[in-house]
């Protein structure tokens, strides 16, 4: 349940997809933008709660990347994007 309530907060999955889009870290403010006017608050919020749950972890200059968890995670998630991709089908 803890896991579905990290993953259930507005943004935590915005955040961890942006991470795994690059095959580089990102920085904040580059993170934040491509997160469509997200607050730097709520966003170093997220970050905070993803660090202490061991998905995501800064650099050592400052940029943000997804951990091994992180990456194991977003694999776990392949069939709710496959089955997201069914669904929106069949909502057009």
């Amino acid at each position: 349940m803890a896991a579905l309530d990290l993953l259930g907060r507005r943004w935590t999955l915005r955040v961890i997809w942006e991470l795994h889009q690059h095959t580089a870290p990102i920085g904040f403010r580059d993170l934040q933008r491509r997160c469509d006017g997200m607050s730097s608050s709520v966003l170093s919020t997220r970050l905070a709660e993803l660090r202490e749950a061991g998905i995501a972890a800064p650099t050592a200059d400052a940029t943000w990347q997804l951990t091994a968890l992180g990456l194991d995670l977003v694999a776990a998630m392949g069939p709710l994007l496959e089955w997201s991709r069914v669904w929106a089908e069949r909502q057009k």
